[in-house]
């Protein structure tokens, strides 16, 4: 037996594609040759060239497949001259020139479509990419929500047990420190769900639990529970319904869950934004085709440049008006709207102050 380092392994040669094709266009060739030079020049097989010219373009570089379409052209038009000895009439030259035609357009169309199917396989591709990355993207996304829910869920309650002094007697100073600590947190919790929530619906699409809902109920729940942040702010909420003195019903067929959330994202916004002591006005408009909510507020306003760009996801604006936001929740109301089939917008207020409405489709609905 061999010593281990005189030992080696046979194996058979591999064999080049490319040279495959070359000889089996060589041979494709020889026969439309043998054809053609062996027959009047009446006869013409130079449109059996095409099968090389494509199997080229195909398997081979575009400078090679463009050689040999020169090359069969050439031979089918020198076959007008070997074998010699017969007569070259115009209906004959007018054969070989159509058939040198086709082949030129075989060679230019082939390429063409050659192109198309690059520039497809490359799209796919990109495409491709682009789904891997949301993908990666929406695991992260979920990764950091898990993560940072769970830590935060604990502050949390830790920071009520403390208010509720399980651990002992709490300060009225201490208790203001504790609630601003707690909203602090339930802020950043409500971020982190927000975020979640955003990528879920870009690349799921937004699930709706359909029902008849009532919006003013709705506006009125969501104004109590945000009481507390306005009178921390100094700002005063009120709610009215357009010219009418009297409460009215406004019956969309949707998602009370989601439609609370816009509710509170744009009233929050709007309360962020207003100046101390101003208010924030939350308008129902009633109408037999659809109804339009309107959240005002008399802040700092929004610029002509900013307008176009307010519900896109991370829109950070110029004016303070975005200074403290994310740029999600604007977003994710728009999310919620538009999978309603409603419509949402911003408009500036003169002198000051900005307005965020919607309009959803009204349901005809009566209570029971």
């Amino acid at each position: 037996m061999l010593p281990q380092r005189f030992r080696f392994k046979l194996t058979a040669p591999r064999r080049d594609p490319r040279s495959s094709i070359v000889w089996l266009i060589a041979g494709l060739f020889a026969i439309v040759l043998i054809l053609e030079f062996s027959t009047p020049p009446d006869y013409v097989f130079g449109y059996l060239y095409i099968g090389p010219i494509l199997l080229a373009n195909s398997r081979l570089s575009r400078a090679t497949t463009l050689k040999i379409t020169i090359a069969a052209a050439t031979l089918t038009l020198l076959n007008l001259l070997v074998p010699s000895g017969y007569e070259i009439r115009a209906s004959t030259v007018a054969s070989r020139l159509i058939a040198i035609l086709a082949l030129v357009i075989t060679d230019v169309l082939s390429d063409r479509n050659r192109r198309y199917e690059e520039a497809i396989s490359q799209q796919q591709a990109k495409l491709q990419s682009q789904e891997q990355l949301a993908n990666l993207r929406e695991d992260f996304a979920s990764t950091l929500t898990h993560d940072l829910k769970t830590p935060l869920l604990g502050a949390i309650e830790t920071l009520k047990a403390f208010q509720k002094e399980n651990f002992g007697a709490v300060l009225p100073a201490q208790q203001q420190v504790l609630e601003t600590m707690a909203r602090s947190h339930k802020t950043s919790l409500q971020f982190v769900e927000t975020l979640l929530d955003v990528y879920r619906n870009d690349t799921q699409g937004l699930a709706l639990q359909i029902a008849p809902v009532d919006l003013t109920n709705i506006a009125e729940e969501v104004t109590s529970t945000l009481t507390s942040l306005a009178a921390s702010r100094r700002v005063h909420i009120s709610l009215n319904f357009g010219g009418s003195d009297f409460r009215q019903f406004l019956w969309v067929n949707g998602d009370a869950f989601q439609l609370h959330r816009v509710f509170a994202n744009l009233i929050t916004n709007a309360i962020n934004h207003a100046p101390r002591g101003s208010k924030v006005e939350i308008e129902l408009q009633p109408h037999a085709a659809h109804h339009i909510v309107k959240v005002l507020d008399s802040g700092a306003g929004i610029t002509d440049r900013e307008l176009p760009h307010l519900f896109e996801r991370f829109y950070q604006g110029n004016s303070d008006r975005q200074a403290k936001g994310s740029g999600l929740g604007l977003y994710l109301t728009r999310q919620i709207i538009e999978a309603h089939g409603g419509t949402i917008w911003a408009e500036k207020r003169l002198p000051t102050g900005a307005s965020f409405a919607f309009r959803l489709p009204a349901f005809p609905y009566q209570p029971p």
